[in-house]
């Protein structure tokens, strides 16, 4: 008898339907919490109905995880204090259709583990900066490139973002502050020409400055905004 192991059992002893459905009502769970974070920081309905609207504007559950890990990586006060057993247990709550069925998959510890690894694979995505001769870059959850290791400096934006839109990280090239996208293509949105770019908890969400004087403010696609 084969032994049962984590890199077997989905594909032995899972069913792709459970999965499927899991996943679902799993990622409406995540959904409901992180309006549960963005109540709780800024506390407006334009906050969350920003959030819902873009949310809802992707068509298929691995986008929308893909979207609320982005969410959760730049905003990892989210998840700060939740319980994941709590997630699934939701989800194994709406998935189940009689309460013995339901309480059978609780009692399946092999099964519960396999579904946690799985929330926190999918939802638990944090970048990395990593060092190549004395130069700084910006790595993905799974070792991909997103910025190259060519800068000084670099300070990724932790920011509250309600629209899921791709913010930009703070770099030095040469003794001078810019703005580079973290999409792998080392995106410039802001030249290098500021002596110093301050984070901003709202947008828009960066302050600039040129010879200790504040130029203006920079929106995450690189545009001055004068005061």
């Amino acid at each position: 008898m084969e032994k049962i192991t984590q890199e077997n059992f989905e594909d032995r002893y899972t069913d792709p339907i459970e999965r499927q459905e899991i996943d679902k009502f799993v990622c409406k769970e995540m959904d409901r919490q992180i309006h549960r974070y963005i109540k709780g920081m800024r506390g407006t309905k334009r906050a969350m109905d920003c959030f819902i609207e873009q949310l809802n504007s992707l068509k298929t559950i691995p986008e929308r995880e893909k979207s609320i890990a982005r969410y959760i990586d730049f905003n990892r006060k989210a998840i700060s204090g939740l319980d994941f057993r709590v997630v699934l247990a939701r989800a194994i709550a709406n998935y189940c259709d009689t309460y013995r069925y339901m309480v059978d998959f609780i009692k399946n510890t092999r099964k519960v583990a396999f579904y946690l690894n799985r929330i926190k694979h999918t939802y638990i995505q944090f970048h990395q900066l990593f060092e190549e001769n004395g130069k700084f870059g910006l790595k993905d959850h799974e070792g991909k490139v997103l910025i190259p290791a060519e800068y000084d400096f670099l300070r990724t934006c932790y920011v509250y973002v309600d629209d899921l839109s791709l913010m930009p990280v703070i770099v030095e090239k040469g003794g001078k502050l810019g703005l580079v996208l973290p999409d792998g293509k080392n995106s410039v949105v802001a030249d290098f020409v500021y002596d110093d770019i301050e984070l901003r908890d709202e947008y828009p969400y960066f302050e600039a400055t040129i010879n200790k004087k504040v130029v203006g403010y920079l929106d995450n696609k690189g545009n001055l905004i004068h005061e």
